[in-house]
């Protein structure tokens, strides 16, 4: 499929994005009809001590874990564990009589958060801001940091109890807004199967599947080949960054009480591939079957309503794209500010770790750096731009 001048495009793409410092070092991968097409590492994975990226490196997932947490919340659902319109009250109890503000005040709520809310980011919870739910989450958000390192840290269920106990940004269901959301989710994985969410994720995902490199931590055997992550220096150069975000222990180096079902793990992109191969296998990966057809499909799916979607299209370098479970889809590739195709679906994280599926045209593409605010990068949408333009 890649021919030697793409590769070597690829190859000049990537090398210029590390020689102008916007990256320290990255893995990039190709996948196409389940078969790694091509593969690319360049750059360091620890600048100051001079250890280059390698395939075996490990990257801090941030957000590219939430569609891991759906893939979870899908097989409770196959499996008549729970329905999406259940009140997320039955499971986290905090939830109970939620708030909602209107004109600076609160009110009770219209209705309760479900799961299909939590699903599609639609619950009215948030990652912060100015209003009286942003600020409320700022504070536990400050405050799961601040017993990140003691004797009594914040674990996966007082974090979701917490946030239920705060106010809503707006009436569940009534628009779109990126948040919290996955964390409860994580939670409500706790409460129904009555094991840590790590636990369910090994024993359900990681263990049948072979991802013997991701989770929540990592044992000291492995820390050696985690990447540093890296930030703009404000000089045109790059310096490390260490800081805890969102509740996540920066080095990986214990067992966390809080496993955040939003971003929480730390992968290597040969498992994170495959994970990728399974959803784009319709659920099923070298025999396993951890999801069935219908299941990805709906996954995989668009689901905001117009009113949901005006919140959405406040994104505006996902133009072109609409949301569902955990995940943008691609609805018109004209929109969009890349090339690609409808029904095209991934996710990224606050760091850059990167994935696409694209169904239609049996292709995956996966981008593992570490930068902070990362997202997706200018660099990662030109790697893509060569590779889908060239089919």
């Amino acid at each position: 499929m890649l021919n030697s001048n793409i590769i070597n495009r690829l190859q000049e793409t990537l090398k210029a994005s590390i020689a102008n410092q916007e990256i320290a070092g990255a893995n990039f991968m190709v996948i196409k009809d389940s078969r790694e097409a091509f593969y690319l590492e360049e750059g360091m994975a620890d600048v100051e001590a001079g250890r280059p990226i390698r395939r075996d490196s490990i990257f801090r997932l941030y957000s590219m874990t939430k569609p891991v947490t759906a893939t979870a919340v899908m097989m409770l659902l196959e499996r008549g564990q729970i329905d999406l319109f259940d009140p997320v009250s039955r499971y986290i109890p905090g939830f109970k009589n939620q708030q909602v503000e209107k004109n600076g005040e609160l009110v009770p709520a219209a209705r309760e958060v479900n799961i299909h809310d939590l699903l599609n980011m639609t619950s009215g919870l948030t990652y912060g801001g100015t209003d009286q739910a942003g600020q409320a989450t700022d504070a536990l958000f400050r405050e799961l940091g601040g017993r990140l390192f003691g004797d009594n840290p914040m674990s996966t269920l007082e974090f979701a109890n917490r946030l239920g106990q705060g106010p809503l940004s707006f009436e569940p269901g009534s628009s779109w807004q990126y948040g919290t959301s996955a964390d409860v989710l994580g939670a409500v994985v706790e409460a129904v199967s009555g094991m840590r969410y790590g636990q369910f994720l090994q024993q359900e995902i990681f263990g049948p599947l072979g991802m013997q490199d991701t989770g929540f931590w990592l044992p000291e055997d492995r820390r050696h080949r985690l990447a540093n992550t890296y930030q703009d220096d404000g000089e045109g150069g790059l310096k490390l960054f260490s800081e805890s975000h969102l509740g996540i222990v920066h080095p990986l180096d214990r067992e966390p009480a809080f496993e955040s079902g939003g971003a929480g793990l730390a992968s290597t992109i040969d498992d994170a591939a495959k994970f990728t191969t399974m959803l784009m296998n319709q659920g099923s990966l070298d025999g396993v079957q951890l999801l069935k057809p219908r299941t990805v499909q709906f996954m995989t799916s668009a689901a905001l309503s117009g009113r949901q979607q005006q919140g959405f299209d406040n994104w505006h370098s996902l133009c072109g794209h609409s949301y569902g479970n955990q995940m943008r889809i691609m609805t018109e590739p004209g929109k969009a500010g890349l090339i690609g195709g409808p029904g095209e679906y991934g996710w990224d994280g606050w760091l850059g770790a990167y994935f696409t599926n694209s169904p239609q045209d049996r292709l995956t593409v996966l981008f593992m750096i570490q930068k902070r605010d990362a997202g997706t990068m200018p660099i990662t949408r030109k790697l893509r731009n060569i590779v889908f333009s060239s089919l």
